[in-house]
């Protein structure tokens, strides 16, 4: 078949709508996908800027994420600093409650609940961790953030180490004490003068009884055979019922009262005696008093049995702060029983009596001092210096027993409260810092993606106008398509 000849004006118009599809087609395309640049073809120069922009844009927003995971690193860290140093102010309370009481039980009772604070506060720093990263464990915890591509741009956090409190807070846990355990004895030895006093007063003259005589020697001993205690009163003519008192009551751990109606002097002691007027005057030569001693063998014994008791005493109970813990006031009636049950009533203290031996044996968990207005509590050997010794119990001591030990501990903690905060500082800092870089970095993301867009980003508006011009062209051309051809079939009218 030969070739198709079209007239001029025929292929001019097919040629001006085939441009035309053409242009359409495009304007179509620029729509659908929004761009105005869509391969290389379209305008190699934009299209392959706007990549790069976007390829910028894209390894920043992958450093986004990385910087959004320091930052909430960094807060836990923040957190776990916000509650140690209110764990430290805790510590710092149970301190300063510690200085506000003399009583060694309730320091000891502090310095207990001070290092549960201080173990709190180690666990807490080992809890403080993010994503396995934590700031507050010491070494192999830095935390680096990057904030460009190439790592050039980067934020070194180091970590400290508040697992180690005593090596970083300089907080050491106090040493809580332990119970020391001491002992004392009730024994007693009694005897009583009746004869040789009959009639007399205490203010009467020892020789106004036919039993004494000026010259004779009262010699007061610890009974045994050869005595390796002995004492003597030699009477004249002037020495009174009360002299003879006075003697044997003068003697440690011994208590001697002379009763005006029964006429009687009553000898208590601690310890075994003997009292022996040797007549060397002209008085009854013999024995005036003896007792052996022996120790208490039940609970319902009355305290009075020993010559270390009297009725009206008050034995006063006191820590090693001279804290008193309590006392007990001593009568007639006062036994053993009631003075165990007020021993076993102080805090941090037990005590149990041994009918076997006699003996109370108490434990206490500290300092433990038993004193009594009599000085001859708990004394033994009629002249042994111990009057007003009373029982001393040591126990170790906590680590607030002292007001020193306290202040020590108080300069250590405000110490550890300046060190918390400054690193605190230094970690608000560095938070604030890789915050605002991460403000900036999505900044910079949107500022390049913007810029990427204002190359390849296609005007709707624009291209919507295009496209109804193009529609309106694209008729106008067919019509004018429609009119050639008519001319060339006017040639038809002439068959």
């Amino acid at each position: 078949m030969g070739d198709i000849t079209l007239s001029a004006a025929v292929r001019q118009n097919l040629l001006s709508l085939q441009g035309t599809a053409d242009l359409l087609s495009k304007t179509q395309n620029r729509l659908s996908t929004g761009n105005k640049v869509n391969s290389a073809l379209d305008n190699p120069n934009s299209f392959f800027t706007a990549s790069g922009l976007n390829s910028r844009a894209g390894d920043l927003s992958n450093l986004l994420d990385d910087i959004g995971q320091g930052i909430e690193t960094v807060k836990a860290a923040d957190q776990g600093i916000t509650s140690i140093t209110k764990l430290v102010q805790s510590a710092k309370a149970k301190a300063t409650q510690a200085a506000s009481t003399s009583s060694q039980y309730e320091r000891k009772q502090y310095a207990e609940q001070y290092n549960e604070l201080l173990n709190q506060i180690s666990d807490l720093a080992k809890d403080a961790g993010y994503k396995g990263k934590n700031l507050l464990a010491g070494d192999g915890n830095d935390l680096k953030v990057s904030f460009n591509e190439d790592n050039t741009s980067n934020l070194t956090i180091s970590a400290v180490d508040y697992t180690d409190v005593e090596g970083t807070l300089g907080l050491t846990a106090l040493a809580t004490g332990a119970s020391g355990t001491t002992s004392f004895t009730l024994q007693g030895a009694s005897a009583t003068i009746t004869a040789e006093l009959a009639g007399l007063v205490a203010s009467d003259l020892l020789t106004s009884s036919t039993a004494f005589a000026a010259g004779d020697v009262l010699s007061f001993t610890d009974g045994a055979a050869t005595p390796a205690f002995s004492t003597t009163l030699t009477i004249t003519s002037t020495t009174t019922v009360q002299d003879l008192v006075n003697f044997v009551d003068g003697l440690d751990g011994v208590n001697a009262t002379f009763n005006e109606d029964s006429d009687s002097l009553s000898i208590v002691s601690n310890d075994t005696f003997n009292l022996v007027n040797d007549g060397a005057g002209g008085g009854a030569t013999g024995t005036l008093a003896t007792a052996t001693v022996a120790t208490f063998a039940a609970t319902s014994a009355t305290l009075v049995g020993a010559g270390g008791f009297q009725a009206g005493d008050t034995l006063s109970f006191t820590d090693g702060n001279g804290y008193e813990l309590g006392s007990i006031e001593i009568d007639s009636d006062t036994t053993v029983k009631e003075l165990v049950s007020k021993l076993n009533d102080l805090d941090g203290v037990s005590a149990q009596f041994s009918t076997t031996t006699g003996k109370i044996t108490i434990t206490s968990a500290v300092d433990l001092n038993i004193t009594s207005d009599n000085d001859d509590f708990n004394v033994s050997g009629f002249a042994s210096g111990q009057a007003g010794d009373g029982v001393a119990l040591n126990a170790d001591d906590s680590g607030f027993a002292q007001d020193t030990d306290i202040d020590s501990v108080l300069t250590k903690l405000n110490s550890a409260l300046a060190t918390l905060r400054s690193q605190a500082s230094s970690f608000g800092t560095n938070l604030s810092t890789v915050q605002i870089r991460q403000d900036f970095t999505k900044n910079l993301i949107n500022t390049l993606q913007e810029g990427a867009g204002l190359l390849t980003l296609a005007d709707t508006n624009e291209e919507g106008a295009n496209i109804l011009a193009l529609q309106t062209r694209q008729q106008l051309g067919t019509t004018s398509l429609s009119f050639a051809s008519q001319a060339d079939q006017a040639v038809l009218r002439l068959f």
